[in-house]
């Protein structure tokens, strides 16, 4: 990352002399120790050690919460709290087995200790019941970090597993049009699963109805056009993506009712082919972020070139820099396109660097309600003279 604006020498200068001070400080292990025992400052030094711990023992946590979505435990408890001995019998699992499990589980504030010595849904698990989107990607994550067992050698191009690679076919795919419906089954569910999560979001904060064709581009299996139909009846649908997602596609919206004289789905690489025209909007749901530059360009160049004049763009992706979701978009996503040999984060301005790039104006961010899920730029393309 390098800044935007750089701040005058002088600044930079005293800048750099504090955070020096700064860093020896916090480096000190006397300097710890008295932080720790002085009473204004000791809330701050517990803070930050518990910060840091949550990072060093963040892999368990995660495992944590995989073993009681593999269990079914947010399901049990959300008919209401149970004592350890039966969930203990319903999990299948030794009793003292259920009881370190709910303590932990307890202690991330996914379960909460109940009167008569029960357990009930925790402020965290709550949300957790009947959630097959984040369900999903618990159990995904696997995948993950079985490539980020050696993040060094990741890092250096070296680690010797793939499996984020394998699950994501078309990531490594010379012809990635050309992949078969049995290889493309895994990722297209788990991005149906997900979408939920994002569909809404994007909805209420850029409402279609005044729009009357949407192309969604990389759509998968129809999980952003089924919402869309169900917000504006009015609205025509198309879709492109590899041919054998499209297929899926065509499986899923016949399921939700959307009937063939509303619906045009195409298959084809938008790195080769032309997307289909007749749309006056168009929409990338996570897919910019899968692409480095050179690709995201050209993405977004066909798209621009499918559009009307004065035609729009909806692009939605978590992005790099979000306040309140650092994390989540350059630590996160960061890693996991790294492990998925492909694309990478990038920030709301990063974005509309590359769509006025590609022909696009009047480029505007559009908040959301929940930018740690998705961030949502507008962009417009250039009215006829």
């Amino acid at each position: 990352m390098s800044p935007r604006n750089p701040p005058p020498a002088w600044r930079a200068a005293w800048s750099d002399r504090w955070l020096a001070l700064r860093d020896r400080l916090l480096a000190s292990p006397t300097f710890q120790r008295r932080a720790a025992a002085f009473a204004p400052t000791r809330p701050i030094a517990r803070q930050r050690a518990g910060a840091l711990f949550d990072l060093v023992a963040g892999f368990v946590y995660s495992q944590v919460l995989l073993a009681c979505v593999q269990l079914r435990l947010f399901d049990m408890l959300s008919q209401g709290p149970l004592a350890l001995n039966e969930l203990a019998t319903r999990m299948a699992l030794p009793v003292a087995s259920a009881d370190r499990l709910l303590a932990a589980a307890v202690a991330l504030r996914l379960v909460e200790v109940r009167s008569g010595e029960r357990f009930g849904l925790g402020e965290l698990g709550a949300p957790m019941v009947g959630n097959t989107a984040v369900a999903a990607m618990v159990a995904h994550h696997g995948a993950l970090y079985a490539d980020l067992a050696d993040p060094v050698a990741l890092l250096r191009g070296e680690a010797r597993s793939a499996a984020l690679a394998k699950f994501w076919p078309y990531a490594g795919a010379s012809q990635p049009d050309g992949l078969r419906g049995d290889s493309v089954a895994g990722y297209s569910a788990l991005m149906a699963a997900s979408q939920p999560l994002v569909c809404e979001e994007i909805l209420d904060a850029y409402p279609l109805h005044k729009h009357h064709c949407l192309l969604d581009v990389g759509g998968g299996e129809g999980g952003f056009l089924i919402s869309a139909a169900s917000r504006v009846p009015s609205l025509r649908l198309m879709l492109f993506d590899l041919p054998a997602v499209v297929e899926r596609a065509r499986l899923r919206c016949a399921a939700a009712g959307i009937g063939e004289e509303r619906l045009r789905l195409e298959g084809g690489s938008f790195l080769t082919d032309a997307l289909p025209r007749g749309a006056d909007i168009a929409s990338l749901v996570r897919v910019i972020h899968d692409h480095d530059d050179a690709s995201a360009l050209c993405i977004l160049r066909a798209v621009r070139q499918a559009l009307p004049p004065g035609g729009t763009l909806l692009l939605a992706e978590p992005m790099a820099v979000t306040p309140g979701a650092e994390a989540m978009g350059d630590a996160y996503f960061g890693f996991y396109l790294l492990a998925m040999g492909k694309g990478k984060p990038r920030s709301a301005a990063g974005l509309q660097a590359l769509l006025q790039m590609a022909g696009f104006e009047a480029v505007r961010e559009v908040r959301t309600r929940m930018p740690l899920q998705v961030g949502l730029l507008v962009a417009r393309t250039t009215l006829a003279p």
